[in-house]
């Protein structure tokens, strides 16, 4: 009875966690729903779910200021996750909201990498082999020679894996702020760094021209899902619930997320997808596994 109680945090957790990588799976499919440009569609993203953030921070009466060092920080993280979702918003529409979040992803793969080149960690014989192992599925997916490729499709596998750069970069920033100065946690972290997204993003938006119009019901639904769920209540979920659950369940908890886009993809815009392409998409997943698991825990994703 004991042992059985001693469970039971740990599997609400992993439901808490399954939730949260549905929701959040479901990003990409609001993104094509919507009929703005992508990088609207990613302010309204980070601009809705920092109010969602900032409400619920102000109801549990957490402070709002944590000095500059972790305002100065918030804003280059801010800066890093602006130039993630540009990408990567873009790269849903050239191929399509499964390879897109597949190539997101693909971040698992980078932050080990900084580690090493900023903080003299080790890569284990688990991340040497998903390397070669995601590559291989990557191209087992789009198609083994390149220049067979439409430059659309090429452009958008080239924002796919800038999206898993700048993800990085965003990642390494987050860990500098969490764990110097103030300390703020991470509901105030993401606040404020999808205000500062947002900035960045309705400056570009400015510069270009582009609209904030939203122009019928259906891109305003969507965006509000966009920014609830994907930006706020599936990142908390998997937030709260990931320390409570070992690395390597956490780990294929997470991979709904991808694996989930990717069905979504075909099921609801009919993504033609062959057998050596699902082979390729089994592949990745399983590369974007062993990655995952190989180090520390990941965050939540898209």
């Amino acid at each position: 009875m004991m042992a059985q109680d001693a469970m039971q945090p740990t599997i609400s957790a992993a439901w808490k966690t399954t939730l949260g990588a549905m929701m959040i799976s479901f990003s990409a499919v609001w993104v094509k729903l919507v009929h703005v440009s992508p990088t609207a569609s990613a302010y309204y993203r980070v601009f809705l779910g920092g109010i969602f953030l900032l409400l619920i921070l102000v109801i549990r009466g957490e402070p709002l200021w944590r000095g500059w060092r972790t305002f100065s920080w918030s804003l280059v993280a801010g800066l890093f996750f602006a130039l993630d979702l540009y990408s990567w918003h873009r790269c849903i529409g050239y191929v399509g909201p499964g390879l897109a979040t597949i190539l997101g992803n693909f971040e698992v793969f980078l932050v080990p990498v900084a580690g090493v080149l900023l903080y003299g960690e080790r890569l284990s014989w688990r991340f040497v082999l998903s390397v070669p192992l995601a590559v291989t599925g990557l191209f087992m997916i789009v198609g083994i020679r390149w220049e067979q490729l439409s430059p659309n499709y090429r452009i958008g596998i080239a924002y796919g894996l800038s999206t898993a750069l700048f993800y990085t970069g965003f990642l390494v920033v987050l860990r500098r702020l969490q764990t110097h100065g103030s300390r703020p946690s991470a509901l105030f972290s993401l606040m404020v760094v999808s205000f500062f997204t947002a900035f960045f993003l309705a400056v570009e938006m400015l510069r270009t021209g582009d609209s904030f119009a939203v122009p019928d019901l259906q891109s305003g639904v969507a965006l509000i899902a966009l920014g609830l769920f994907s930006q706020t209540v599936g990142w908390l979920l998997i937030t709260h619930s990931l320390p409570l659950i070992p690395a390597a369940i956490a780990g294929l908890l997470l991979l709904l997320q991808p694996s989930l886009s990717f069905l979504w993809d075909v099921l609801f815009f009919g993504r033609e997808t062959s057998t050596l392409a699902w082979a390729g998409v089994s592949l990745a997943l399983s590369a974007i596994y062993i990655g995952a698991t190989s180090g520390r825990r990941r965050s939540a994703k898209r």
